[in-house]
């Protein structure tokens, strides 16, 4: 669960936050928040225990209710997961990856106008990464999944080093920063929903704790289980992380950082401060890796009911390698890094995610009373979706209210356009079987793919 938003998010949780002390509330809560949410997703998980996750839960809850309305909110949540939140994430951590590779050696140069020239440097690599991520994903499952094993230690390596770091200067008295307490507090309810979302990004992964229900013995036991070992310890790193950096860096110094923890190491390591770069862009270029494949799986079920291009889902005929969505993921991803930074896209994906997240806790709500009979291995009480509910509504119409920015208004036309998709290719059932037969065809003679075996 530990993300590598930790490297990215400090910086503006504390700036939207306003002060020390808030901002540590903020990311006690976010964690706590996590929690909430996951045992939630634990009931989900072993009521409905098919692939898909959000989609299985959307199309069982409220596909029964209504021969229209059903079926959409799992056909918008395929269509925004495969053609706009996963692809943005994905651009987030290239860009990432780029910032942490590249800040220390445009650093040690000398030229006239940094900022303008590593803006462009940033872009260059971050493209030269999702190209690297493509290749691998559309070349090997077996070299995705050595990488992945590898690269996906690195951030705990970069976390404990920094942490240690911390404790140490702790011990040798530097807390002046950390005495400012809530000094310079926000008031304003926007900037509390952007600091939740930047510390949000950093848990973003709980509700992958139903991807593995199918496979455990006793999840109702193993699940919770799992979910209260786990969530409280990356709480505790997370907040332990952000008093390591606020030992070294002022409150300033940490808002105007290009990447907080290549700072960090500057001040603190010295000639050894290249350790957690490095260890940092291993880590992103592993989880853009990582989302950039697993996407594929939602491709497969959306397509098998008709919600999604069917040759999304097929397989390269030797490699087994899921190449038509990869590529498609990586030049959503193009576009997203060359028109995006990273605050923003942070924000307009944490918008979009936070909203399903709200629909996720409604279908549980709403499978308490059509599936009431049903077995639940696992149970929560009432009071905790509906308290992941207001979480999300308050994060999804705060910042739309009271900042209607395009990010947000551009997130809202994605859904009207899938709307609109469904009710003329889904619903009416109206799309052309030429086109989509020459579709499938082109696409299986340029990747070289098959459909893939049934599960």
């Amino acid at each position: 669960m530990i993300g590598s938003g930790i490297f990215v998010s400090p910086a503006s949780a504390l700036k939207y936050s306003g002060s020390v002390g808030m901002c540590m509330v903020v990311w006690v809560s976010c964690g706590i928040i996590s929690l909430l949410g996951a045992l939630s997703y634990s009931e989900l998980g072993t009521l409905v225990p098919r692939s898909g996750s959000e989609y299985a839960y959307f199309i069982d809850s409220f596909g029964p209710l209504h021969k229209f309305w059903g079926h959409l909110p799992a056909f918008i949540y395929s269509w925004i997961m495969i053609l706009v939140i996963r692809p943005a994430e994905i651009a987030i951590l290239v860009l990432t990856f780029s910032q942490y590779l590249c800040q220390p050696i445009i650093e040690s140069l000398c030229f006239v106008n940094k900022e303008e020239m590593s803006d462009n440097v940033y872009k260059i690599v971050a493209l030269v990464a999702l190209g690297m991520t493509t290749y691998i994903n559309v070349s090997s499952v077996k070299l995705y999944v050595t990488i992945q094993n590898i690269f996906g230690s690195c951030k705990v390596i970069a976390c404990l080093i920094v942490i240690c770091c911390g404790i140490y200067q702790i011990f040798l008295g530097n807390i002046n920063n950390l005495s400012k307490g809530f000094e310079g507090t926000t008031t304003s309810p926007k900037d509390f929903a952007l600091a939740f979302y930047s510390g949000l990004w950093a848990y973003d992964g709980w509700s992958s704790v139903t991807v593995i229900t199918e496979e455990l013995k006793k999840p109702e036991v193993n699940i919770p289980r799992s979910i209260y070992i786990a969530v409280p310890l990356v709480t505790i790193l997370y907040v332990f992380m952000n008093i390591s950096y606020m030992t070294v860096l002022t409150p300033s110094e940490m808002i105007n950082a290009q990447a907080v923890a290549v700072t960090f190491g500057e001040r603190i390591l010295g000639k050894f401060s290249i350790i957690i770069p490095i260890g940092v862009a291993l880590s992103t270029f592993g989880c853009a890796l990582s989302l950039q494949f697993g996407v594929t799986r939602l491709c497969y079920v959306s397509g098998q009911d008709g919600f999604m291009l069917e040759s999304l889902s097929y397989v390269h005929y030797k490699r087994l390698t899921p190449a038509p969505a990869v590529v498609l993921q990586g030049f959503i991803s193009f576009l997203f890094i060359s028109t995006g930074e990273i605050l923003e896209l942070i924000e307009f994906a944490s918008f979009l995610i936070w909203f399903f997240y709200g629909v996720a806790m409604v279908s549980l709500i709403v499978m308490r009373t059509t599936m009431k009979d049903a077995r639940r291995p696992y149970k929560v009480p009432i009071i905790i979706p509906a308290f992941i509910l207001l979480v999300s509504l308050y994060l999804s119409i705060i910042p739309i209210v009271l900042e209607p920015s395009p990010k947000y208004l551009m997130a809202l036309g994605f859904m009207l356009i899938g709307a609109f998709v469904y009710y003329w290719c889904v619903y009416k059932n109206r799309r052309p079987s030429t086109v989509m037969d020459k579709i499938t065809q082109w696409v299986q003679l340029l990747f070289c793919v098959v459909p893939p075996e049934a599960d």
